[in-house]
């Protein structure tokens, strides 16, 4: 028997689901709770987290929900301050210089976990953090908007299951911009040609420990414009194990360093409700029997597109087509050992204006239907930590874009490699991160504008039908003085081309230096240069692209 959904239905369905979670919530008691906010996904916080990961003083992190909020960080602190005491290792000047760094960063958090007794009230800071960056472009970005030859008729893993996937149409639309080049997961903010300026800065509210508030407006200044936007801007209620979010904020599903392929921080930021798990539940039964446990649950809507030309493209008629689907994204992530992490992701287009009819409860669980009014990207990741090869670690992320029955097939993948330790002292870092995108990633008939925010890529910086290697070595001075130099190579069109495309590709060198400038103001300095070759895969457009940084950062 085939079920068709109505609208009221599904509603009812997210209602229900939404009130059994907020229920369960409350149902669980914490030892400890604080509303708190979250660390920039920019921020330097993280890479001092994975270096004392790295140096084995953090062994309880789950990486593949971020932001960490205020107060995980301040757990995960606390954790190496305990294991540093303990430790017999004769250098630990390093360890305590990044501790202590890090505590300058999230001050109320630290001393509510000292005296969790004197947490006021009422508190509020008017400027917690604040970001002023000076860029200047020469070059041009790429377009990622092309014609997709889809071969359909696809198996699992090119041999599981037979002939999954009908062939709707032989070609799809690719689309959505770069942004800024060299400058990618960068909340939607794009610079212009020649000299811009911007100004980020925070300001938070606390009443309690239950609740927080923080306001992050962005002042842009290009060539041809000045603009004031929130970049972010939320309110929190809750802490722990389960907090209930509200406003615009950025995420990242996975535990990639370059990107991801569910969800990343590239486009603008979603305006969202999110109930999560800052912290790993503090639930018996659960960190017994499954280990640490965090949790993202999303709900948001896409900004509104109407797309016209050819659909399907080059068989089709000239068409104009509207649509603002909503956006659902989970993200489970489980460490059941201090080695080893497992991630189940999801994201979904789903609905809006443009469709008509009813959707089974097959597809409408499941997508990959005749009657689905869906786009769905879903996968896993995976991260073992090696203790043996000083804290290497391996990753990767698996994620299909279609379905059938319930397999998320036409396979896309991220795999890493992190060498925390390049030397004993713990001071140089190496990373390699590889990324494959099918063709048809972030694209579907059904919404031809593709998986994109703003014209953006929600997903990985470098969109569909695209290959990247990253290789990143970094030296560690000071927890304030930092070199790193980075490779890239990417090339788009090697999959699915069709007649009159060749193939791009691209060589990139990146280079930033971080140090002290004055008190708790940090400044970076950055330099890129790119060469790219048959650019927007026409053949013999050549294009060189540079971008120079100066950035100074409080606490940011």
């Amino acid at each position: 028997m085939n079920f068709l959904l109505t609208a009221e239905i599904r509603w009812t369905l997210l209602r229900t689901l939404t009130l059994f979670v907020a229920v369960l919530a409350l149902w669980m008691n914490q030892a400890w709770a604080l509303a708190s906010n979250n660390i920039p996904l920019s921020s330097p916080v993280y890479q001092y987290l994975d270096v004392l990961t790295g140096l084995g003083y953090i062994k309880s992190e789950v990486k593949g929900v971020r932001p960490y909020a205020k107060a995980e960080v301040a757990r995960l602190i606390r954790e190496a301050e305990e294991n540093l005491k303990k430790s017999d290792n004769g250098d630990t000047d390093f360890a305590f210089a990044l501790i202590k760094r890090t505590k300058e960063y999230i001050p109320r958090e630290v001393k509510a976990r000292e005296e969790p007794s004197d947490i006021p009230t009422y508190a509020y800071n008017l400027l917690s953090a604040a970001t002023l960056r000076y860029v200047y472009v020469d070059g041009v970005p790429r377009s990622y908007d092309r014609i997709v030859h889809d071969p359909g008729h696809q198996s699992a893993f090119g041999f599981i299951g037979g002939d999954l996937r009908p062939q709707f149409s032989p070609y799809l639309h690719g689309a959505g911009a770069e942004g800024t080049p060299l400058m990618e997961n960068n909340e939607g903010v794009t610079y212009r040609r020649g000299s811009n300026g911007s100004l980020n800065w925070s300001s938070e509210l606390f009443i309690t420990d239950t609740t927080s508030l923080l306001f992050e407006p962005n002042f842009l200044v290009t060539s041809d414009a000045a603009t004031m936007t929130l970049q972010k801007g939320y309110l929190k209620l809750g802490g722990g194990g389960h907090e209930l979010e509200v406003g615009r904020d950025a995420n990242w599903f996975g535990p990639g360093y370059r990107g991801a392929l569910t969800l990343t921080n590239n486009a603008q930021n979603f305006d969202l409700i999110k109930l999560s798990s800052p912290e790993p539940l503090d639930v018996a039964w659960v960190k017994k029997y499954l280990g640490l446990f965090k949790y993202s649950l999303m709900f948001s809507r896409f900004n509104e597109t109407t797309y016209t030309g050819i659909d399907p493209p080059v068989t089709g008629t000239a068409k104009s087509i509207t649509r603002q689907p909503y956006f659902i994204g989970a993200k489970l992530s489980l460490k059941p050992v201090q080695w080893f992490e497992i991630g189940i992701n999801f994201v979904r287009q789903q609905g809006g204006p443009g469709f008509s009819g009813g959707t089974s409860t097959s597809d409408f669980i499941f997508g990959g239907g005749n009657s689905n009014k869906s786009n769905t990207i879903a996968g896993v990741d995976l991260r073992f930590r090696i203790p043996w090869l000083r804290n290497t670690e391996l990753y990767g992320e698996y994620a299909g874009e279609d379905a059938a029955s319930f397999w998320p097939f036409v396979e896309s993948y991220i795999v890493g490699l992190y060498v925390p330790r390049l030397t004993v002292s713990g001071r140089d870092d190496l990373r390699l991160e590889y990324y494959f995108g099918h063709q048809i990633l972030y694209t579907d008939y059904k919404f031809p504008n593709g998986y994109t925010y703003y014209g953006m890529s929600s997903g990985h910086s470098q969109g569909g039908g695209a290959q990247d290697l990253l290789v990143r070595y970094s030296h560690w001075f000071t927890p304030r003085n930092n070199m790193a130099l980075e490779y890239i190579y990417t090339d788009r069109g090697r999959q699915g081309r069709i007649e009159g495309q060749v193939v791009e590709s691209k060589n990139a060198w990146r280079g930033v230096w971080s140090l002290p400038l004055y008190r708790e103001i940090d400044l970076l300095l950055g330099y890129g240069w790119e060469r790219i070759r048959n650019l927007n895969l026409v053949d013999g457009v050549k294009q060189s692209n540079q971008v120079a940084t100066v950035t100074m950062n409080y606490l940011y």
